[in-house]
């Protein structure tokens, strides 16, 4: 579960970005509940859209982003995004505590917050593959989402109790100062032993590159259909907890525990994530039904505390289906083209939400947040739906009786998986041959894998050619 650890540059990453998530999610947790309760009077059209601002610019910039992520040195970026991060965060912060702070303060954080995140995030995800050897890379992007999701437990529990003891402002100010945890671990992970990937070549066609691959890749598209329809609909976790407190009469510490308890199902989603050899697409199906029927169960609740009880279904769904995508995304995309697959698949993630919540929003101020959470169900039903269709389909997914298990379904397919796990480049490596035996070609060499690199889809796909007797 926790393998990649050990590497030394993989466990200072870890350990700066848990400090500074944990004031990521101090800052999201106060910065809705002041759009909500501080500057407007209960308005979640006005906490949608914000969200909207703040997530547009993935969808807008995605095909910049992906080839800066691409093409230049990732380290070196992020120290730029995320010192600019934590200076937005101060300015605000700064703002409300002397009490100058307005609506469109907020709306134009919450956007500036959004063009910088564009960069970094996708920056930040492909960077994983230079950490790890390619073996680990699924198990650290579930202890990524496992880092996240522990900060999401703490954070939003600890900006509650702040908000009430010393005011909002000083929340931002205190995730400002989490910032300098992530620039020392940048600063010092050594550099002679991150795995440095091909760079995107200077040439026409890169912009549109990761569009073209993906749309020859259909399970990639059917992935990211269920993202969309997850992200834009599902995913409004501000607007439910905000105001389901608000319909239980409760107020900043309460709203803060809800996150809080989500995140306890966040992070059981994560682990046995990390815990799976590879990130499968039957995984992400059958989480979204799952996330269907935790939505609809989360509406019906009729009390505080067994919302707050079914929040953790809602976090263990939401968390399998994006852990076991980004990593399924991450480790069959070629390596040239991975940052800007993972550009499009974040802009999908978060892009959806300039759609899916201002209207999530609307509903829940004409119906309740009841009805916010029933569109929510709605949604991952529909995704669910598609992905099982495609399994059907294009694999011809059949389920039988067991030849063992009498009272267990066997699940069959007629074709092979459609992707096999992406490996590095190759180069020409020298070969011991027999005396007796006549020149050979030379043999490819996979370059910088370890032997448990070599997976059974590996074999079936990569072609060896052997000396010949």
């Amino acid at each position: 579960m926790f393998r990649s650890l050990a590497t030394r540059n993989y466990r200072i990453w870890f350990i700066g970005a848990l400090v500074s998530n944990v004031g990521t999610w101090m800052q999201a947790t106060a910065q809705n509940w002041v759009v909500l309760t501080e500057l407007t009077a209960n308005d979640a059209l006005a906490v949608g859209i914000t969200m909207a601002l703040q997530f547009a610019p993935q969808l807008v910039l995605v095909p910049v982003t992906g080839l800066i992520a691409d093409r230049f040195d990732r380290r070196k970026i992020l120290f730029g995004t995320q010192s600019t991060l934590g200076l937005l965060g101060l300015a605000l912060g700064l703002l409300l505590v002397f009490g100058h702070a307005e609506l469109w303060h907020l709306y134009v954080f919450a956007l500036l917050l959004g063009l910088v995140n564009a960069v970094d995030t996708p920056v930040r995800q492909a960077f994983v593959s230079d950490l790890v050897s390619g073996s680990n890379m699924s198990n650290a992007v579930a202890l990524n989402s496992a880092s996240f999701n522990t900060a999401r437990l703490i954070g939003p529990a600890v900006a509650g109790v702040l908000i009430v003891l010393v005011g909002s402002g000083w929340v931002f100010v205190l995730n400002a100062l989490t910032f300098v945890a992530m620039l020392a671990a940048l600063a010092m992970l050594r550099r002679d032993q991150l795995h440095r990937m091909p760079r995107a070549p200077r040439a026409r066609g890169q912009f549109v590159a990761g569009f073209r691959y993906v749309s020859s890749r259909p399970d990639l598209v059917v992935v990211f259909v269920i993202v969309f329809l997850i992200g834009a609909f599902g995913m409004n976790f501000p607007i439910f907890a905000s105001t389901m407190a608000v319909e239980f009469g409760r107020g900043a510490g309460e709203y803060g525990l809800l996150s809080s308890i989500l995140a306890i199902g966040s992070l059981t989603g994560a682990l046995l994530a990390a815990r799976r050899e590879r990130a499968r697409m039957r995984v992400i199906i059958a989480a979204s039904g799952f996330f269907a029927a935790a939505a609809l169960i989360a509406a019906l609740m009729p009390t505080f505390w067994t919302f707050a009880a079914s929040t953790i279904l809602l976090g263990f769904a939401t968390v399998t289906i994006l852990t076991t995508a980004n990593g399924y995304v991450q480790t069959t995309t070629e390596s040239g083209l991975r940052g800007r697959v993972l550009a499009l698949y974040m802009a999908v993630m978060m892009g959806g939400t300039p759609i899916g919540a201002p209207i999530v929003g609307a509903v829940v101020d004409a119906l309740g947040p009841r009805w916010g959470l029933g569109v929510a169900s709605v949604a991952a039903a529909v995704a669910a739906l598609i992905g099982l269709g495609w399994l059907v389909v294009a694999r011809g997914m059949r389920v039988g009786r067991h030849p063992v298990a009498r009272w267990r379904p066997a699940v069959r397919f007629a074709d092979a998986p459609t992707a096999a796990l992406a490996v590095d480049p190759t180069r020409p490596g020298d070969i011991v041959r027999h005396e007796r035996a006549e020149p050979a070609e030379p043999v490819q060499a996979a370059e910088r894998l370890e032997p448990a690199d070599f997976s059974e889809e590996v074999a079936l796909t990569t072609p060896i050619p052997l000396p010949r007797r």
